[in-house]
């Protein structure tokens, strides 16, 4: 996956989420396309983060593979993100965190 390709995703997620009006929104990281070198945290911020502030998001999960550093860290906020994100070794765990 390109850059550019993976910024339309993203674009394309964040209008999934303003659509389903929902307060937690998962995505699965297990199987990631892109270099993560490759990632504009800057576009990010600017472009995506504020439209899930927009869509009223409580909670965001990530559901990533074995072995990410982050996973098990206490679900925090992300700045400028106004929600805490967690990540998650399991989708189901993930799950339960955005349930509770």
């Amino acid at each position: 996956m390109t850059a550019d390709e993976f910024k339309t995703s993203l674009s394309t997620f964040a209008d999934h989420v303003d659509s389903c009006k929902r307060s937690g929104a998962l995505i699965d990281g297990t199987s990631f396309q892109m270099n993560p070198a490759n990632m504009d945290e800057q576009w990010r911020n600017a472009n995506i983060i504020p439209r899930y502030n927009a869509a009223g998001i409580t909670k965001f999960a990530f559901h990533m593979p074995a072995g990410m550093p982050a996973i098990g860290s206490p679900p925090a906020p992300e700045p400028p993100g106004q929600f805490p994100t967690g990540y998650f070794g399991s989708r189901d765990d993930a799950l339960a965190w955005l349930s509770a």
